[in-house]
């Protein structure tokens, strides 16, 4: 036996629902979701390493479940429980999305991650491991490498969502007054307050239409310089 025939037949062995199939299937995921979720708990997310192996590892043993029962009854739709893995996932994904008092949304890039993690299981879990490993390394390289080229465009967009806490020295004529002289284009504002150590400052969350693009720091730099003006930043 030369080792193409050999090759053929761990093939055609993983392909079947067999103990030893079923370890790898179970242990590819593992790593596949451990893989993504040590990235995202390196960034300190609210998925981390443990829900990324779990979400994978569920959706290859839903998966293995599906074939295996179309094994034993040839007339059940083999892509049955997979379809509800696609949609259910959803619920857990939503879950990590949260919006902050600041207005921020976080979370989405870590729910589009987990329904991933859960495709990549259920490719596994058919014996679908070339799609599943080039899958995870194209999500892997999205994770760390385009996320620079995101967040460069994110700051070079022509329009920004600004968080501003002011003190009693800021006027609203100010900043108004500010922005025209710039060029920019000031609306959806909103104010409230909210309470430092020291003292109670007012806030302000507003959009800028920069007409053109800029460096978004440098805007948050000009923000910043006007009178009574203590923390500005961009939401995400």
């Amino acid at each position: 036996m030369n080792i193409h025939e050999v090759i053929e037949n761990i093939d055609l062995l993983l392909q079947e629902v067999t103990l030893f199939s079923v370890i790898v299937r179970l242990g590819l995921s593992v790593l596949i979701g451990g893989i993504l979720g040590t990235e995202r708990g390196l960034r300190n997310r609210p998925a981390g390493f443990m829900t990324y192996v779990l979400v994978c590892m569920g959706s290859t043993l839903i998966m293995l479940t599906n074939q295996y029962i179309a094994t034993i009854n040839p007339d059940t739709d083999p892509t049955r429980f997979g379809a509800q893995v696609v949609s259910g996932i959803g619920f857990l994904g939503a879950g990590t999305i949260i919006v902050t008092r600041k207005d921020e949304i976080r979370g989405l890039t870590t729910a589009s991650v987990l329904w991933v993690a859960a495709g990549l299981g259920l490719a596994v879990g058919v014996g679908f491991y070339t799609g599943a490993i080039v899958g995870c390394l194209f999500s892997v390289f999205a994770l760390i490498s385009l996320k620079k080229i995101d967040i460069y465009i994110k700051r070079h967009a022509k329009s920004m969502e600004i968080y501003l806490e002011y003190s009693a020295e800021f006027s609203m004529r100010t900043l108004s007054e500010f922005t025209e002289k710039q060029g920019y284009e000031l609306f959806n504002m909103q104010r409230g307050n909210v309470k430092s150590l020291k003292k109670e400052l007012g806030t302000l969350i507003f959009s800028l239409d920069l007409f053109k693009r800029t460096n978004h720091q440098e805007v948050l730099e000009r923000l910043h310089s006007i009178e009574g003006v203590e923390y500005v930043r961009e939401i995400a």
